[in-house]
């Protein structure tokens, strides 16, 4: 993680490999990431992340911890308003800090560079891999359900299929950000219809009169603090990805207006897919049958669909697949940024000459994502990713308040009322407080794992006189990833 000297040690070296090659560069000649983010394409990327595995995954640990189909309705709905909410504070600090990285530029900028590196260290090890992980994971389970019918698909068919998901869109984000984008505008649409397909499946079914799982909504409602907080977590590790966007600001054409512009279109949007998908669940199946299923959406196709039940788990790989390509393309950004930026080792800030994509990042990403595909608690898993994100998302919005009050002057194109980051801050507040209560442990092994990153960049960060050895060793490294994948640092020109 040592920083060296990129424009006089790295690129003269490589050019020695790619000599004769001539990059789409911008007009001052640098190596840069290209601004091809359309509004539609933004809006494609936080929908499409988004509405994933959670949607799939989430309704039956909802119901669990909420006691009724009423309260986990409420739950969902308020999840997606506090997302919203969230969102909207984003988009002042996209604005008003048109970097990218999302998170860790604006807590940077915020409060140095220690905090940075923790969100950046935590995003590395937990939030990210964990997240493309269980996604992965969902759409193999999924695409693989029609293939046994009668049980659940061999957990080594479900890691090897998910392994290739994962390897095949790094390739694709790899080769061209056009494709990226186009396979993400296909399959939102996609999964927004067949999201509707499923309300309207169970539309059909209410009116042949089968109305019994609606009734008495709220019977059986927990009002324990602990519960409702870990409900909400299930609710909100759903909505996760609404940030996503802002992980690639430098890369949005016209980022003052689109970046607010798409998170207004979107999140609407995605609550209201949501509500929509949970009465279609709540009103087939009984309490029990959805908290007694790993794959509700399954079960669901099982009880209406009949002999067209292989439709749903179709339906699931096409939310998924859409789902991990935006993550991998939005979170690959975040670690070229903080790479760039020294805190992570120069290579994985490199950029392919000739197709301008950050593929070093993205392959470190791949490589990380595939260590963790041996996930096994999806329940405990978002508990301490939901917790350990919201940590530092409280920091991103306590970040808008600092800068408020010790930059008043900064530009803003954006300013949301004092009221938004207030109400959000203490809402965030009382749900990483109240699941202290029910799940110590995850929440615990999250803290634990963000402290362990304060060692970690006082060794490889702060400490200035490091030998001589570890540099050179650190620069043999960055250089050998330039030769072979063809890359140079941000901004460098060929000689």
């Amino acid at each position: 993680m040592a920083k060296v000297s990129a424009s006089e040690t790295l690129a003269p070296k490589v050019m020695d490999v790619g000599e004769g090659e001539h990059s789409e560069a911008e007009p001052s000649g640098g190596v840069r990431l290209k601004k091809e983010l359309s509004l539609v394409n933004g809006v494609a990327i936080i929908v499409g992340v988004i509405v994933g595995s959670g949607i799939f995954v989430s309704p039956s640990l909802a119901l669990k911890y909420a006691g009724s189909k009423g309260m986990a309705l409420i739950v969902w709905v308020l999840s997606g308003f506090l997302s919203m909410i969230g969102a909207l504070c984003y988009a002042e600090l996209g604005t008003m800090i048109p970097k990218s990285g999302g998170d860790y530029a604006y807590i940077g900028e915020a409060f140095g560079p220690l905090p940075a590196f923790l969100y950046l260290w935590v995003a590395l090890f937990v939030l990210v891999p964990t997240g493309n992980a269980i996604t992965a994971l969902t759409f193999a389970k999924n695409i693989l359900q029609p293939l046994w019918p009668a049980c659940e698909p061999p957990t080594d068919a479900v890691t090897l299929i998910a392994a290739v998901i994962t390897c095949f869109l790094t390739a694709i984000n790899c080769y061209n950000v056009k494709w990226v984008t186009r396979v993400q505008d296909s399959f939102t649409a996609a999964k927004i219809l067949a999201l509707l397909v499923t309300f309207c499946a169970s539309l059909a079914y209410l009116f042949s009169g089968h109305t019994e799982n609606l009734q008495s909504m709220m019977q059986g409602t927990v009002t324990k603090p602990g519960d409702i907080a870990i409900a909400f977590y299930t609710g909100l590790f759903s909505y996760s990805g609404w940030n996503y966007l802002n992980f690639v600001t430098e890369e949005l054409k016209d980022p003052y207006r689109n970046l607010p512009k798409a998170i207004c279109i979107s999140m609407p949007v995605v609550t209201l897919v949501y509500a929509l998908t949970n009465v279609a669940f709540f009103a087939v199946l009984t309490n029990d049958q959805i908290m007694a299923s790993e794959a509700v959406a399954v079960t669901f196709s099982d009880q209406i669909l009949g002999v067209f039940s292989w439709v749903m788990p179709l339906f699931v790989a096409l939310c998924t697949f859409g789902s991990l390509n935006g993550a991998i393309y939005a979170s690959s950004r975040l670690f070229f940024v903080g790479a760039r930026n020294g805190h992570l080792p120069l290579a994985i800030s490199l950029i392919d000459v000739r197709r301008l994509t950050p593929v070093p990042s993205l392959i470190f990403m791949c490589l990380v994502t595939l260590v963790l595909l041996l996930s096994k608690s999806v329940e405990s898993l978002i508990v301490y990713v939901t917790a350990v994100e919201a940590i530092f998302i409280l920091c991103s919005v306590s970040g808008l308040l600092w800068l408020r009050y010790t930059q008043p002057n900064l530009q803003r194109p954006i300013r949301v009322s004092l009221l938004l980051p207030i109400s959000f801050l203490i809402l965030c507040t009382l749900l990483v407080v109240c699941s202290c209560f029910t799940h110590p442990l995850e929440v615990g092994v999250g803290v634990a794992i963000i402290a362990l990153g304060v060692p970690v960049y006082l060794v490889f960060i702060m400490w200035e006189n490091k030998p001589s050895w570890l540099l050179s060793a650190c620069n043999s490294f960055n250089v050998f990833c330039s030769k072979m994948f063809l890359c140079l640092p941000e901004d460098s020109k060929e000689l």
